[in-house]
């Protein structure tokens, strides 16, 4: 049976107005997306020019994050997101203005523009870019993006008025690391670093992978002095590469970096599990949270705490859910614990920034006769901290961890204390109910 063969004349014309239709959303999803990044870019713009009338000494920094600030919390979503965003459409707007008309003009899409911009990246002038782009635009409008990079890649490098040695110089001041979580009790390590370094690694992952495979294959035979496994290991390569890396990051010694005491070998990782006392003895599913920020399923959090040497004990309201009080079996500074169990991130609105990571800030200045307690204090990040005291962004305490945020604008916006990862109780009204 061929594909669509049986289609009537009818449904084959259905199908190809909905392709046509489908182009067109496609090209206007482009254009909007270049009027957006415009419009990043001129905010971008208009806080260096307020930090240069200024004579800002730190170039522009702050007022970035004030103007960043004030779009992020219009849009509910994360400052450090729109700043980031801002600083890239403000790159390709002054960069590479003939990509972003191709795409404003719905000629390519935001993955072309994005490959591009990014293939010529190291070019050294705007005369360079210019031509660069002029060449490869064409190109992009009738291929694929993943088809584009590769051929922009081999354009740029007509233009490149530096070596690969001098460009990798550069690119690797970049390398990092960081986590996303993605659910399910799962998160991702990313990595970014030298490719000759990061390959490697992976290729010595997959051949231990690869190896423990083979060692633990029923059809090898045994030694004298090996036992058979009691179960079969079913795990899939990549699984197996997974689980290598993790134990190798966990458990063993940076030989790279470590000192003759051996200071970074007995570094060990530590993280914060919240989890109801009924998930804990096993009476009730509900799932725990890793580090107030991602779900982490019972067995998991059962096995850690059976490993802990101390728990902190958050007491909370058993319908509202409201934290009650704090205390631990260990002595220690209860106000902290207190605050960070109420707080569980970063207070200033759209940020998850977990608590364990930020400062604790005094609403109203100590120096200025703020107190020190609860209803004075809550966590901010220290991007957030800094912005709240060299910037027009303003904070009120309204009482309970409920805090009003007032931006440069005059807009209000409230951020109340995450709900806890706790199990609360309703009555059932078939109990209340009148006989």
């Amino acid at each position: 049976m061929t594909a669509l063969a049986d289609a009537t004349l009818e449904q084959v014309d259905a199908l190809a107005a909905l392709t046509e239709m489908l182009v067109e959303v496609e090209r206007t999803i482009s254009s909007l997306q270049a009027a957006r990044d415009g419009i990043l870019a001129v905010g971008s713009r208009l806080a260096l020019d307020v930090a240069a009338q200024a004579g800002h000494p730190d170039h522009g920094d702050m007022s970035a994050r004030t103007v960043a600030a004030e779009f992020a919390t219009a849009l509910r979503v994360s400052d450090r997101t729109v700043q980031r965003r801002m600083a890239d459409a403000a790159w390709v707007v002054e960069h590479f203005p003939l990509v972003w008309e191709a795409q404003g003009a719905g000629r390519i899409s935001a993955a072309h523009a994005r490959v591009v911009c990014e293939a010529g990246e190291h070019l050294p002038d705007a005369a360079s870019r210019a031509a660069y782009a002029a060449q490869i635009i064409p190109f992009a409008e009738i291929e694929s993006p993943a088809r584009v990079g590769r051929m922009a890649r081999r354009v740029a490098e007509r233009f490149q008025a530096r070596s690969i040695d001098e460009r990798h110089l550069d690119a690797r001041e970049k390398r990092s690391v960081w986590v996303k979580d993605v659910g399910d009790g799962m998160t991702q390590l990313g990595l970014l670093g030298p490719s000759a370094l990061v390959h490697g690694a992976f290729e010595r992952l997959t051949q231990m992978a690869e190896a423990v495979q083979e060692h633990e294959s029923p059809e090898r035979e045994l030694t004298e002095r090996e036992l058979p496994a009691p179960e079969p290991d079913e795990r899939t390569l990549a699984q197996r590469r997974a689980d290598l890396a993790l134990d190798l990051l966990l458990t063993g010694a940076p030989a790279g970096h470590d000192r003759g005491e051996g200071l970074l070998a007995a570094i060990r990782g530590t993280v914060s599990i919240t989890v109801p006392v009924t998930t804990l003895i096993g009476e009730d599913s509900t799932p725990a949270e890793l580090n107030g920020r991602t779900p982490v399923d019972p067995a998991t959090a059962r096995r850690i705490a059976g490993a802990a040497a101390g728990w902190d004990r958050i007491l909370t309201h058993p319908v509202t859910g409201a934290v009650l009080a704090v205390d631990r079996y260990r002595p220690g500074p209860d106000l902290k614990r207190h605050l960070r169990a109420r707080d569980q991130r970063c207070r200033f609105p759209t940020c998850g920034y977990a608590s364990v990571d930020c400062d604790i800030d005094h609403h109203h200045e100590a120096a200025l006769g703020g107190a020190t307690e609860e209803s004075n204090l809550g966590h901010l990040c220290r991007r957030h901290h800094v912005l709240k005291h060299h910037s027009p962004w303003a904070v009120e305490p309204l009482g309970g961890g409920i805090y009003a945020w007032t931006s440069p604008i005059g807009k209000v916006y409230v951020d109340r204390p995450p709900p806890q990862n706790t199990v609360t109780f309703t009555e059932d009204p078939a109990i209340l109910a009148p006989f």
